[in-house]
């Protein structure tokens, strides 16, 4: 299942970042052909400390989707950089909180294969999550390390695929809350 800038848009505006049209107020689109955030917004922020963060962030933001979702899900890259990119702009606090939980993934990263966690594949950044404890842990933007790398990191991601229209389908929920759906998906019986 390929995930789509439909699909950012459905979760963005499931977080509440987004309303109405929507696309128009994306900071970052992974689906564009660079794959690259716009020349306007990288003048509007050069220098910015938020910005610095939010770019720490992003990366070990997709680090972490590909290595907890499906392997059925496709285009995750792109997802989670449209996604988080334009979450972590419109809300400074929680990117800097989000980089506060990151330098203790990456110190674990580091201990485990001397690289930055936005350095690893998927199946090392599965390995740091655990031993950092994030599988386990009770997600807590205030707790442990282990508490707000499970907030910030693999919730986040989680929530951004499972309320986006896609994601949706892959547990088997066609219209998450919030997303449009025709009359045919509430009409039909739960067996079709």
């Amino acid at each position: 299942m390929e995930l789509t800038r439909r699909d950012a848009l459905a979760a963005l505006a499931g977080a509440g970042v987004l309303g109405g049209g929507g696309a128009a107020a994306l900071t970052r689109d992974g689906f564009s052909e660079d794959g690259d955030h716009s020349e306007r917004e990288n003048a509007e922020t050069d220098g910015d400390a938020a910005r610095e963060e939010i770019e720490r962030v992003v990366p070990a933001l997709v680090v972490t989707a590909r290595a907890v979702y499906p392997s059925a899900v496709e285009n995750t890259g792109a997802f989670v950089e449209t996604y988080a990119g334009t979450k972590l702009d419109s809300r400074p606090a929680f990117g800097e909180r989000a980089a506060e939980a990151l330098d203790g993934l990456d110190a674990e990263a580091r201990i485990t294969f001397d690289a930055a966690f936005a350095a690893l594949d998927p199946t090392e950044a599965e390995t740091v999550l655990r031993r950092a404890g994030a599988d386990t842990a009770e997600p807590d933007p205030e707790g442990t390390t282990a508490e707000q790398v499970r907030y910030y990191f693999v919730n986040e991601v989680l929530f951004a695929l499972y309320t986006s229209p896609t994601g949706g389908e892959l547990v088997g929920i066609e219209n998450p809350q919030g997303h449009p759906g025709g009359t045919d998906s509430y009409q039909r019986g739960p067996n079709r």
